[in-house]
């Protein structure tokens, strides 16, 4: 009568053990950075419409990314800005105007640590068209040797 309760728990208790087992071994894979999520991170430069990043790299000591004005405008006053961990700058040696469909190369001086770097890159400009200010925020991921 109570052969049915016993081999109830009994089949309950051997999958516990077996879950507690396979959530140690993830556990102790997180724990040694096996899992880790920046080392499955694509690198990529993605930034809103108007404005394309054509290539980017890291050179050592800089984020370098080929930007082209695609907004149908010219603009003038660009300036390209990186900020994440470890970089927090502003490029001001390129030139500040760009013409519809003109690409230019922008690079940012910092220096963030080893692995993958993921910031975010603002765009300021001015439409030369109306005088209008304009922002644009996008987002850079790249790997640090």
């Amino acid at each position: 009568m109570y052969k049915k309760g016993q081999a109830a728990m009994e089949f309950l208790m051997t999958y516990g053990w077996a879950i507690l087992v396979v959530l140690a071994a993830i556990g102790a894979l997180a724990y040694f950075g096996v899992l880790s999520p920046d080392r499955f991170l694509p690198e990529k430069c993605t930034l809103p419409s108007g404005i394309a990043c054509l290539d980017f790299r890291y050179t050592g000591s800089a984020i370098e990314m080929a930007i082209q004005n695609g907004g149908g405008f010219d603009m003038t006053n660009v300036s390209v800005s990186v900020d994440g961990t470890g970089c927090n700058a502003t490029d001001s040696t390129t030139q500040t105007s760009l013409t519809n469909g003109q690409q230019a190369t922008y690079s940012v001086t910092c220096s963030p640590t080893s692995g993958k770097f993921k910031g975010d890159v603002t765009i300021d400009y001015v439409n030369q068209a109306t005088g209008m200010a304009h922002s644009k925020v996008g987002e850079v991921i790249v790997k640090i040797p």
